[in-house]
Formats: C-alpha cells, sequence, structure tokens
C-alpha cells in the first residue's frame, strides 16, 4: 500500500490525468518524446528570461547621436540612417534610467551582469547535489517560478520608480540563485531516459532549446520595449513560470517514477516494456514484471555522489575549464552583441537598439547549426575532444574575420555573425550536454550512484563563472575599443581548445589502436590489456604479433566497453 501510494506521489498529475481518460499508459517512446518536448520548453524559457538585459542595455544608457525614434525591425527597417538627433534621448525617447545613465553606466551594467552569473556558477554546485537527491520534477518547477518572480521584480523597478543601484543589483543576484536550478536538472532528466547511443546527436538537436530561448527571450523582450523596459522582465518572468507549471504537470524526472525499468543502471531491462507499444496502466497490472524495481530505484531511493567524488571521474576537470573559457566567449555575444551592433556603423548605417536585438538572434541560428553539427560528428567520430577542440579552434578566424569585414554590408555582417556562432556555441553547446551526460554515466561510477546532475552541475557551473567574467571585462575592455574586446575572446577560444590537449591525444591514440586491430584481424596475434588503476584515464592496450614479431603499445581512454579482447 505505501508503495502504491509512493508511486502515485511520483507521477505527474498530468500524466495520470492522461492515464485516466486514456485507460492506458503511453508507450516509453512516447514518453521519451515528452520529456523532450517539456524540458526543451522548461530551458528555452530559461534562456527567455536571461535575455532581456541585453535588450534594454542602450534603453538604461543609450549612447548619443546614434538612433532615431523610427519603427525598427521587423517592422520598419533594419538599419537607420547616420543622422544626428537629440543626443541625450534613445529611438523611445528616454534619456536612460539613473543609476545607469551616467559616466559609470557601461560598469555598472556589467557588473549586473556579472552579479547574476555570479551567483549562478556558484549556485550550480549546491543545485547539482541537490537535483541528484531531490524530486527533480519539483525541484525545476520551484526553481521555474522562483526565476520569473525576480525576473519580473527587476522590471518592476520601473514601474515602482526605483533609481538604487542595490536594488537591481539584489534582483539579479537572487534571480541567478533560481537560474542555477534549471541546467543540472533537464540535462540529468534527459541522461535518465537516453542512452549514449546517439547521444550527441539527440542533445545537439535537443539543446537547440539555447538558442531558441535567446531568440524568443529577445524579440519578446523588444516586442515591448516601446511600452516601457520594464515590460521586458515581466514578459519574459511570466513566461518562465508558465513554464514551470508545465513541468510540475507532465515531467517525469525518472522512468521508474511512473512504472518503467531504469534504462541506466545495470537492472535495466527496456524489454519489459516494448518501447514501441503502449502500455496498460499499473492498476491492470501489465507491468508487475518491472515495477517492484521501479518502485525500489524510484528517484528517492539511490545514492547521490559528492562533489569530490565527481570531480575525480575521468575528464569531468578538463571539459570543466575547457567549458569555463568557451563560456566566457558565448556569454560575451549574448550579453553584449545587441549593445556592439546598436554602437557600429554598419555600411555607412547605424541601427535602432530594437532592431540590434532582433538581428543578434541570428548568432544563436547559427548555434542552433553549431549544436547539431557537433553532436552529430562527435557520434560518428565518437571523439568528444577532438569535435569539441577543432570547433573552438575555428571560432579564432570566425570572430577575427567579423570583426574586420562585418561591417562592410549588412549581408556580410549576417553571413559572419552566423558563421561564429556555429564554430562558437557548437563546442559549448556540446559539453554542457552530451559530454556532461557521458560522464555523469561513467563506467567507473557504482549502478546505484547518482551524479548526473552533480557532474553537469559541476562542469557548468566552472563554465559560468568564465560566463560572469567575460560580460566584466567586457564592460571595461569595451571603454578602450572593441578591438580589445575581440582579442580577449580569441584568447579565450584559443586556451580552451588547448586545456582539451590531453584528451584529444587520448581519443587520437584510441583510434591508432583500433586501427591496428581491424589490420591484424587476420593474423594470429597474442593482445593483452592493462589498466594502471581504476581512477586513471590512461588505458594500455599490448599487441603482439607473433607471425611479424611486432609489439605494439597503445595509450587510450578506458573504453564502456574493453578495446580489444583476447585473440588466442
Amino acid at each position: 500500500m505505501a508503495n502504491n501510494l509512493d508511486a502515485l506521489r511520483k507521477i505527474p498529475p498530468g500524466i495520470w490525468l492522461i492515464r485516466k481518460i486514456r485507460g492506458k499508459d503511453w508507450s516509453l517512446k512516447t514518453h521519451r518524446y515528452m520529456v523532450l518536448l517539456v524540458t526543451f520548453i522548461a530551458y528555452a524559457s530559461y534562456h527567455a528570461s536571461r535575455k532581456p538585459s541585453s535588450i534594454v542595455k542602450s534603453a538604461l544608457d543609450p549612447e548619443p547621436n546614434k538612433t532615431k525614434n523610427v519603427y525598427p525591425w521587423p517592422i520598419g527597417s533594419v538599419f537607420v540612417k547616420d543622422e544626428f538627433f537629440d543626443g541625450n534621448k534613445d529611438m523611445f525617447g528616454y534619456k536612460g534610467w539613473e543609476p545607469f545613465n551616467g559616466k559609470d553606466g557601461t560598469k555598472k551594467l556589467g557588473l549586473i551582469d556579472v552579479a547574476f552569473l555570479a551567483c549562478y556558477s556558484l549556485g550550480m554546485f549546491g543545485a547539482g547535489h541537490l537535483g541528484d537527491t531531490l524530486d527533480l520534477r519539483l525541484f525545476l518547477t520551484s526553481g521555474m517560478i522562483g526565476s520569473g518572480i525576480f525576473v519580473g521584480l527587476f522590471g518592476m523597478g520601473y514601474f515602482w520608480n526605483i533609481h538604487v543601484f542595490g536594488f537591481y543589483l539584489v534582483m539579479q543576484m537572487v534571480a541567478g540563485l533560481f537560474q542555477a536550478t534549471g541546467w543540472p536538472s533537464v540535462v540529468a532528466v534527459i541522461g535518465n531516459w537516453f542512452g549514449k547511443r546517439k547521444r550527441g546527436l539527440i542533445m545537439g538537436i535537443w539543446n537547440a532549446h539555447t538558442s531558441v530561448g535567446n531568440i524568443t527571450g529577445s524579440l519578446i523582450a523588444a516586442s515591448v520595449l516601446e511600452h516601457g523596459w520594464g515590460w521586458s522582465f515581466i514578459a519574459p518572468g511570466t513566461l518562465i513560470a508558465i513554464a514551470g507549471i508545465l513541468v510540475f504537470l507532465f515531467l517525469a524526472a525518472y522512468p521508474e517514477d511512473i512504472g518503467f525499468p531504469c534504462l541506466n543502471g545495470p537492472a535495466a531491462r527496456v524489454e519489459a516494456v516494448p518501447r514501441d507499444v503502449e502500455a496498460p496502466t499499473q492498476n491492470e497490472g501489465t507491468v508487475e514484471e518491472g515495477k517492484s524495481t521501479a518502485i525500489r530505484d524510484r528517484s528517492g531511493a539511490r545514492r547521490s555522489v559528492g562533489l569530490l567524488e565527481a570531480c575525480l571521474i575521468p575528464g569531468v576537470i578538463p571539459f570543466a575549464f575547457c567549458l569555463f573559457f568557451s563560456k566566457l566567449v558565448a556569454y560575451t555575444f549574448l550579453y553584449w552583441l545587441p549593445f556592439y551592433l546598436s554602437q557600429t556603423e554598419i555600411g555607412g548605417e547605424y541601427m535602432s537598439v530594437k532592431s540590434a536585438g532582433n538581428l543578434s538572434t541570428l548568432f544563436d541560428v547559427g548555434g542552433i547549426v553549431g549544436g547539431i553539427l557537433a553532436g552529430h560528428i562527435s557520434d560518428k567520430l565518437r571523439a568528444r575532444a577532438i569535435t569539441a577542440a577543432s570547433f573552438m579552434y575555428a571560432a579564432i578566424p570566425s570572430m577575427l574575420l567579423y570583426r574586420v569585414y562585418g561591417n562592410l554590408s549588412r549581408t556580410v555582417n549576417i553571413v559572419l555573425m552566423m558563421i561564429a556562432g556555429l564554430f562558437i556555441n557548437g563546442p559549448y553547446a556540446l559539453i554542457t550536454t552530451a559530454v556532461s551526460a557521458d560522464l555523469g554515466t561513467h563506467s567507473s561510477l557504482r549502478g546505484d550512484s547518482r551524479a548526473l546532475a552533480t557532474v553537469t552541475a559541476i562542469i557548468d557551473g566552472t563554465g559560468s563563472i568564465g560566463a560572469a567574467i567575460g560580460p566584466l571585462l567586457t564592460g571595461f575592455l569595451s571603454t578602450k575599443g572593441w578591438d580589445t574586446v575581440f582579442v580577449m575572446l580569441m584568447l579565450g577560444a584559443l586556451i580552451a581548445g588547448l586545456l582539451l590537449s590531453r584528451q584529444v591525444v587520448v581519443e587520437i591514440n584510441e583510434k591508432t589502436c583500433k586501427l591496428m586491430r581491424s589490420s591484424s584481424g587476420q593474423q594470429s596475434s597474442e593482445v593483452a590489456e592493462l589498466n594502471f588503476s581504476a581512477s586513471s584515464p590512461t588505458h594500455v592496450v599490448i599487441v603482439y604479433k607473433s607471425e611479424q614479431s611486432v609489439l605494439s603499445i597503445c595509450f587510450a581512454a578506458p573504453p564502456s566497453r574493453p578495446l580489444l579482447s583476447d585473440q588466442r
């Protein structure tokens, strides 16, 4: 009886209601589609609620003689002629908003960004452990509704006529803490429902929510800006709160929570409920085979992994530091690209504030393609590090070309912006999704351990520290010229690629070993494998070809299954 009550408590209300109406449950495949859809909407709303601060920067701190009171794109023209009007007012007649319209206004805007991102990154470490300990559905719902409240309160400063810098700083800091609940939770949910096969491609497509959220947030914030900049925060805040209710109603965090066997452990038996066959509800007794295991392994019954233990998983630290610099670059574009576009002469013309926000969404369009492409390539090559490092190196010339030639014409700017978005967001998306999920289910963990949210939090939390530092440095460096900012971004991309050098070498050696095995497959050989230690990333494969008297030694990362088997 207690187990039945526990099962009922874990089933999301929306899914429970659908079961009652239909008289039978969805198939495993349908549940997976629902999980993808709900988590996609959830994290898209997270990113949509982060975008307003970049859109309203030029309204809070307008630069003289750059904008004109016209209808912007998509209603009117994207670009505005270089005509000079009242230098103290922006396109909607604002003179800025105290305390952001003073001489140090740009620096204060940078501090607002870094306050949000610092609390976000610090909160991420605690949120990851809590996500592996608490009910993920309720944890995610609470974070989304809390985020919506404090994002909206920031915008209420406009209607309450608040000009105290501390108010806006505190609102952003608390919002950052609530926002930290999002990423570890959604990645953990996806990792619970999907295995490693094609994980890079699936998560690459799914990770489009980041760019979709950025685009949606930009369009919403820009569309209501003319009614007062406060609405640019209230509207996205309302959106994420509504999405939080959707999560509460329809998100099943674990397959076990709705009666399916665990899909990521030694007890996984997917065949107990065929993935393409709709299953009767549990009270009809058809899924009794997996019920006892499901209840025993329900989301409150597994052992969570501590931060230190998760850090010792091979590959976590290098990818975490790589993401530090990758997000430094990506988030600088996220927070400052609209401002950069509104203050840069493109083809002899300047664009309006709202138009700059709308046009900056094309960077995220390139990011969508980059995330999918990086995931697909890494699946085909089975080489996450090689793919991520290659994209980071390619981002360097793409940013250089965008800075040097992006002002020639609107067409050139759009094309180069999308290419830069592809290479910058590609590795960022790959590391925060497929790589985090791979490491969170690493073979060094015991089968009953839960580390998905914790590992994701360590990697993305470390990356978010870089995401906080990038916009902060930009606020100071932009006063010295945008060339200085782009030099910082290119150095960041270079360091990000170099930090994966050891993993790249390991993957190359692993590929070499596999080629040697295939080339010697038709010859008699003696093969031995040695693992120096369980925690060491070094895997030694010694191949002795007796007919040719050749001894080959390869070093590679320990695979999920042995690279070579004994051939006698």
